[in-house]
């Protein structure tokens, strides 16, 4: 597929699903990407931590590719830049903030000198081919998130990005409704848009009423306080530091990817009033109601500094009576994780907060009320609804169409769409897929090596080692050692049946030496695996060692 004289849409990440956006557009024989992100691993995908999208689509045509515009600096947006973009061999463009998390990214894979970024003002633009961009600074729960302005021979795109409406947004400036506005009267063709929060009734709400009601709940505690929110959110960090002011606490910073996002702020010139912090040492040291943490870890990972905390094995430490404020809502599928987390903390007598208690968070994308006046700003001529599952873009185009779009195309992952000239609709279905990152090797989601992983983790192994002697011959019965299976108690009387088993196995292939070894190696699998059924009700993975000639 090359772009002839037309205007093209393609996601190969982050429609039908939250997190790992990549979207291509196409035009004229060229393509641009929009954001190169990730997302984290679930159950599904055990010992794996990150998945990325499948680039197969745009790598089979990156001399087509022009270049990756990135909107914001979080990772479902930027998380994939230091694992596939040296690959694609095209520039990256991003305002400031978020190049410097980027290039943080590169220096650490040491991709510095292999891939180009450059450094876009604040409502900058430039050209890519056929594509004009321009940023347009949107509120959101980070710095410097943008929407792109895209002009194309063939009508403008207007790509949010993730974003929300916020009438004191503590860090950066936001597009104002006159600005929007008049985007929207110079026309524009298609609104790709933040599906996220379509659900939510009410708008996201303020940073800034989430200020007065942290310093609120901060102000009751009697003794040492924890609050843990998303490292990324540079305004919550800001409101965060005022709180310790307010409240008369020194702050304390737990968790490296916070230290990472303030230094790269206060490097961007955010951030210029946060306070000084005391370490670990000084903070347990100082009375326990004139100490703040900022902690990493609301989402229950167990390596961040409130698992660590809650786990007492960080040198923050918490007692009966202090309390753990979690300024952050609780992503789906993260619940049993968090609640783990919450029942440790619980255990110690400690007091928490949630959002659910207390107005302590805000989301960063939009409710229904900021998108219809987003759509009333805009005006488009087609809503593509993006970044979120598949009931989140049905139920968004299905609201675009109650507040006046006429046409709303739903698509999802490898959806080839046209949207421009004539009537828009799906072209073709390309492929599209996910990469995961198991230790350091990036291999396909749905490979060979994680469907065997799925294989050992349900079912467990059995591994049989079987001697021939020098004439072919067995020699000895074999060894069985099985991994997984709930056998306890039965282990040795298993093993025993289970070797017998092999052994017959192997002699009704025939007497005398071993002809066939595959065909005797695969009966004695299958014999073991029987057995191991018999006693387990499990269908291992077995695997067979012949030892000898």
């Amino acid at each position: 597929m090359k772009p002839k004289d037309e205007l093209l849409f393609l996601a190969l990440g982050g429609s039908g699903e939250i997190g790992m956006n990549a979207n291509l557009y196409g035009c004229n024989g060229k393509w641009v990407m929009v954001d190169l992100g990730m997302t984290f691993s679930d159950p599904n995908y055990p010992g794996v931590d990150l998945i990325f999208p499948d680039l197969q689509f745009i790598e089979e045509r990156s001399d087509d590719l022009l270049g990756i515009v990135l909107t914001h600096g979080h990772e479902d947006h930027i998380g994939a830049v230091p694992y596939l973009a040296a690959d694609l061999g095209v520039p990256l463009y991003a305002t400031p903030f978020t190049a410097g998390l980027v290039k943080r990214k590169l220096d650490e894979a040491g991709l510095s000198n292999e891939v180009e970024l450059n450094i876009i003002d604040n409502e900058g633009s430039f050209d890519l081919g056929p594509f004009g961009f321009r940023y347009v600074p949107l509120a959101h729960s980070i710095a410097e998130g943008n929407a792109v302005v895209i002009d194309t021979p063939y009508g403008r795109i207007f790509h949010t990005g993730d974003w929300k409406l916020d009438n004191e947004p503590i860090v950066g400036v936001p597009s104002t409704p006159e600005e929007l506005t008049k985007i929207g009267d110079e026309g524009v063709l298609a609104l790709v848009c933040d599906s996220t929060n379509v659900f939510n009734p009410s708008a996201s709400g303020s940073e800034g009423d989430v200020r007065e009601n942290l310093i609120e709940e901060v102000r009751k505690q009697k003794n040492r306080v924890i609050v843990t929110t998303f490292a990324s959110n540079v305004a919550r960090l800001h409101t965060l530091g005022e709180v310790a002011k307010k409240t008369g606490r020194k702050l304390c910073v737990a968790g490296r990817s916070l230290h990472r996002i303030i230094e790269n702020a206060q490097q961007y010139g955010y951030l210029k009033d946060f306070p000084e912090t005391v370490d670990f040492d000084e903070a347990m040291d100082l009375p326990r109601n004139k100490v703040m943490v900022i902690a990493t870890g609301g989402q229950g990972e167990p390596r961040a500094a409130l698992g660590r905390i809650a786990s007492d094995t960080h040198q923050i430490k918490v007692e009966e009576g202090d309390a753990v404020l979690f300024s952050s809502k609780q992503i789906p599928g993260n619940e049993i994780a968090i609640g783990f987390i919450q029942n440790q903390l619980a255990e110690k007598g400690v007091i928490m907060v949630t959002e659910r208690q207390a107005h302590i968070h805000v989301s960063g994308h939009p409710g229904r009320p900021e998108l219809a006046d987003m759509y009333g700003w805009i005006k488009p001529e087609i809503l593509v609804p993006v970044h979120g599952e598949m009931r989140h873009m049905m139920e968004q185009a299905r609201f675009g169409k109650e507040c006046g779009i006429a046409k709303a195309i739903v698509q999802k992952n490898g959806d080839l769409i046209r949207l421009a000239p004539s009537k828009p609709g799906k072209v073709s279905s390309e492929f599209s897929g996910r990469l995961i990152l198991d230790g350091d090797v990036i291999l396909p989601a749905d490979g060979g090596a994680i469907n065997e992983r799925r294989k050992l983790a349900h079912n467990g192994h059995v591994s049989v080692a079987v001697a021939l002697d020098n004439k072919g011959m067995l020699a000895g019965d074999p060894v069985i050692a099985p991994a997984g299976l709930p056998l306890d108690d039965d282990l040795i009387a298993f093993c025993d049946e289970a070797s017998d088993d092999a052994i017959d196995a192997a002699r009704k292939q025939g007497k005398g030496p071993v002809q066939d070894i595959e065909k005797m190696r695969e009966a004695v699998r299958i014999a073991v695996r029987r057995c191991a059924t018999r006693w387990t009700g499990k269908k291992p993975v077995v695997h067979v060692l012949i030892v000898g000639s």
